[in-house]
């Protein structure tokens, strides 16, 4: 399937500055592939290594870190002529090798010729307060479940996301209602392309619910593997509280839903595990939005989103029925779904954290976009509501030249208040 990270793979490739890559990602995006799709269409030949399946690969390591030295070795055990511009070396899995993770430093100073990109599904974790890690001497990418332009690519509908991509004004009726149909699948289907593939081979949706689940099942067996042994049930609380807090009329993650004695503090590391691996987004609670948002945030109140909405309502168990249900989807759990895939959508566009604002029990603002030295506002509506009482309350106090809401509706503005549809956030 057609990736957008193979556009920015070959930027890379090409760049001047183009060190060793680290590729980061959760477990199941597609990290694997989209490394070997690369090699196989960008270069002669590719030169793979994963070092969790191999565990005797990391042997290599311990004996040198000398990159003349380590070509040599990967040559032969990939029975490979490895060529500095005509062939990628892959280190998958690199976290279970720290010294290979470390390697990537003496590529960098002392053989950047040589093109290598690694990955770790973990890595984040395994990384956090490690010594080793070669900090300045590599680049970074990140990859994220399947856009909604993407899964259109995968599904057949390479048109209508070259419409969306380009599009300025209101659509035809009947393209507007079918790009709400296949949002709506995209909300139970989600973007793990394992997933979306199932769906294309099968077009059953209780066969994608099944593989959600497995790929549920699989995380949880990672908090077991992976997370320190005291932080186990406080990460799988966490892990299981996030659709419940989303579907609270207030979103705002609340550690006495768990139980009334629980504090922030009490799982801070659990949630900062989460993060590190990939599975949760945080969003921030910004009361003063100033540039930059981040130095404006309060690092204590958050919303917290789940790596990929089709997850999210796989952990919800909605049944697939809903989809026929006309917009119940969009509004269910009060409009869980919809928010989460909002923070999705513009995280995997903008490769940022998201922030949101509120005023004293008087408004909220879903998500502050920071752009073009200004901050827009972003309201989120799971309907297609005209009310806008936030919106406007947030101009009386910040004026902005904006106020941007995401709705069921077209595209239209009226005067400095832009409607966009939902299934163009990523335009944003």
């Amino acid at each position: 399937m057609k990736r957008d990270i193979f556009t920015e793979l070959e930027t890379w490739k090409h760049s001047a500055r183009r060190k060793p890559l680290v590729l980061n990602g959760a477990r199941q995006v597609g990290k694997t592939y989209a490394m070997k799709h690369f090699g196989q269409t960008s270069y002669e030949k590719v030169a793979y290594l994963n070092f969790e399946k191999d565990e005797k690969l990391g042997q290599y390591f311990e004996g040198t870190l000398d990159p003349k030295e380590l070509i040599k070795i990967i040559g032969i055990h990939t029975d490979t002529e490895i060529e500095p511009a005509n062939t990628l070396i892959i280190f998958d899995e690199i976290q279970e090798c720290p010294k290979a993770l470390n390697s990537l430093k003496y590529f960098c100073e002392e053989a950047n010729e040589y093109h290598i990109v690694a990955a770790g599904s973990l890595l984040g974790v395994k990384t956090t307060g490690e010594k080793g890690f070669p900090v300045g001497k590599v680049n970074f990418l990140h990859l994220y479940p399947m856009t909604f332009l993407e899964f259109l690519s995968a599904l057949g509908h390479e048109k209508l996301r070259l419409l969306l991509e380009d599009v300025h004004e209101s659509l035809p009726n009947p393209i507007h209602e079918n790009l709400l149909q296949l949002l709506k699948l995209y909300f139970f289907i989600g973007g793990m392309p394992e997933v979306v593939a199932e769906y294309i081979k099968t077009e059953k949706l209780s066969i994608v619910r099944e593989v959600q689940l497995e790929i549920l099942n699989a995380y949880e067996r990672d908090f077991s593997k992976h997370a320190p042994p005291h932080e186990i049930m406080k990460i799988m609380t966490v892990w299981k509280q996030v659709h419940r807090q989303l579907a609270k009329e207030n979103k705002k993650f609340i550690f006495a839903a768990i139980r009334k004695s629980a504090r922030g503090r009490d799982y801070e590391e659990a949630i900062q595990w989460l993060t590190d691996a990939g599975l949760i987004h945080k969003s921030y609670l910004v009361k003063s939005p100033k540039f930059p948002l981040s130095a404006y945030a309060n690092n204590d109140v958050f919303k917290i989103f789940l790596v990929d909405v089709g997850l999210l309502a796989a952990q919800s168990y909605l049944s697939p029925q809903i989809i026929l249900e006309g917009d119940l989807l969009f509004t269910e759990f009060k409009g869980a779904l919809t928010e989460n895939y909002a923070a999705q959508e513009l995280i995997a566009a903008k490769n940022r954290e998201t922030y949101y604002w509120e005023s004293e029990g008087q408004a909220e603002i879903d998500f502050l976009l920071e752009d073009d030295h200004e901050i827009y506002p972003l309201e989120v509506k799971s309907g297609a509501s005209q009310k806008k009482k936030s919106l406007l309350v947030y101009k009386q106090k910040y004026t902005p030249s904006k106020l941007i809401r995401a709705t069921t509706m077209n595209l239209k503005h009226d005067g400095n208040i832009y409607n966009y549809p939902l299934y163009m956030i990523s335009r944003l």
